[in-house]
């Protein structure tokens, strides 16, 4: 067998891994994230004031957001579930030292903290979570697709060939309900008068990039020869190519109803779609070709996969449109947002159920066909993530009332003192912004640069599979190469936060 079949044949007839596997890795993010806040509050608690330097700020950023999950998919894959609990532990000492050493005169009884925590005034225009998960969407896909060609990276996680449950089979997901997040759909003011056409003529014209960089990718992998797999979307089909149709046709159905009820319109088509699968001739379509022995003659066969998963993928989309649209709804305080976060762990409860049923009723999960079963794992996890980072931010601000006067960039900021019925309006909003940028934070880069970060990626991970042997390497030197090429992207989108240069010119 040549290199490139070798790598193809890597990447094949996998069958994933379980729901509890990932979502024990999906608990890794938010320890993390935890981690590196409750260092940085420890951090002002011992020297009056936060870290100023750029370079020890970016390492410690590295080393505790994104290294961690570099282990975590390679050689601590085998103690996966207890990475969690010894993370979770390592951050319980630090906040008891942190509750311990506290000034004399800011001690307070823990009832009163308490008091003052659910009362706290938070920023309503600010969602620190939705930044977070988006970001980490991008740095686990960043990470997934170059460990995969590793054999460090479990197959288990690797993306399933027909049913299954994959890390990277979650990740193509979470991508669609990411985007979703802050679709115009979702950012659009609801007393906006703008012109219904206009507003379309311009989400159309904002899909052009990914359609470049789609015909891109396709060019560049036909010219070299690249290995690929082609039962994930087919011969031609890429996923920039579905991430700008799901976009484009999400835009227009949501310019014909209501976006309030975005929901009703996911759960009818993917409910139909599910119907047509199990009922005609489609699945056996998709899986084995028009002729039964997986043909690729013209462009709907060749491309069979990517052209009828955009069913899925756009069901998917709107449920996330109306999961942002909950989400901005305003809420100001610690008590609303407590109330917030028993709602998403009530939603996540209620379609793990609803994904137990249509596994029994209809078929597993299968990310080929992006069927009704796959859409409902998505959303499930992709709101136990969400959940979990929301978690994450409120537990930071309870530590940050303890330690007065400390921050942690990409969270909460108490905007006013816990008194805030009085006004909570502009006023609260200018003192949450004051120092927005007073801090370099690696979340706050990847985030003004998140298409030009996967672009990177992708074309890094090209340049390590063309130079070096991925199949027959060593851990060490594994780690070496996934550390100094995850530490490379983030560096230059640092880089470019730090001189303000947003590269974004559609």
């Amino acid at each position: 067998m040549s290199q490139k079949q070798l790598k193809e044949a890597f990447v094949s007839n996998l069958n994933g891994t379980s729901l509890l596997e990932i979502s024990a890795g999906l608990s890794l993010p938010p320890l993390c994230l935890l981690c590196r806040g409750l260092l940085l509050i420890l951090y002002y608690l011992h020297h009056g004031k936060p870290v100023s330097s750029r370079k020890y700020s970016l390492l410690l950023d590295f080393l505790v957001l994104v290294s961690p999950l570099l282990f975590s998919c390679t050689v601590l894959s085998p103690i996966i579930f207890f990475i969690p609990v010894i993370l979770a532990a390592f951050c319980a000492g630090i906040f008891s030292k942190i509750y311990s050493q506290r000034k004399r005169e800011a001690r307070a009884p823990f009832g009163q903290i308490v008091k003052e925590f659910q009362k706290a005034c938070l920023d309503p225009e600010c969602i620190p979570a939705i930044t977070v998960f988006r970001v980490y969407v991008n740095v686990l896909t960043s990470i997934s697709i170059l460990a995969v060609d590793f054999p460090q990276y479990p197959r288990r996680y690797a993306k399933a060939e027909t049913y299954g449950t994959g890390v990277m089979d979650f990740g193509v997901g979470a991508f669609i309900f990411g985007n979703a997040l802050v679709c115009p759909e979702v950012r659009q003011k609801s007393h906006t008068t703008q012109p219904r056409c206009s507003s379309l003529a311009r989400q159309v014209f904002s899909v052009w990039p990914l359609i470049s960089l789609g015909v891109g990718r396709l060019l560049s992998v036909k010219s070299i020869e690249y290995h690929e797999h082609t039962s994930e979307y087919g011969v031609h089909w890429n996923f920039f190519f579905t991430l700008a149709l799901v976009r484009l046709t999400a835009s227009l159905l949501l310019a014909i109803f209501p976006k309030h009820k975005a929901w009703l319109a996911a759960l009818a088509l993917a409910v139909l779609y599910q119907l047509l699968l199990s009922t005609t001739s489609l699945k056996m379509f998709i899986l084995h070709g028009s002729d039964g022995r997986d043909s690729r003659l013209g462009f709907l066969d060749a491309n069979r996969e990517g052209l009828f998963s955009l069913l899925g993928y756009l069901a998917v989309y709107l449920a996330s449109v109306q999961v942002g649209l909950w989400l901005q709804q305003r809420r100001s305080s610690v008590r609303g947002w407590l109330e917030a976060l028993r709602g998403l762990a009530l939603a996540t409860l209620a379609l793990w159920v609803l994904l137990q049923l249509c596994q029994a009723c209809t078929e597993p999960v299968s990310r080929r066909l992006a069927n009704l079963p796959f859409c409902t794992w998505v959303l499930a996890h992709c709101l136990l993530l969400l959940g979990f980072f929301v978690l994450t931010d409120l537990a930071l601000v309870f530590t940050k009332l303890l330690v007065q006067g400390s921050s942690v960039p990409c969270c909460w900021k108490v905007v006013q003192p816990p008194d805030c019925r009085k006004n909570h309006g502009v006023e609260a909003v200018l003192v949450g912004r004051q120092d927005k940028l007073s801090q370099l934070c690696l979340i706050s880069a990847i985030n003004k640069n998140q298409l030009l970060f996967f672009l990177l990626a992708n074309v890094m991970t090209g340049a390590v599979n063309i130079l070096i042997d991925t199949i027959h390497s060593k851990a060490a030197f594994t780690l070496c190469i996934l550390h100094l090429y995850m530490f490379f992207n983030c560096l230059i989108m640092y880089i470019l936060y730090a001189r303000n240069i947003v590269l974004k010119f559609w």
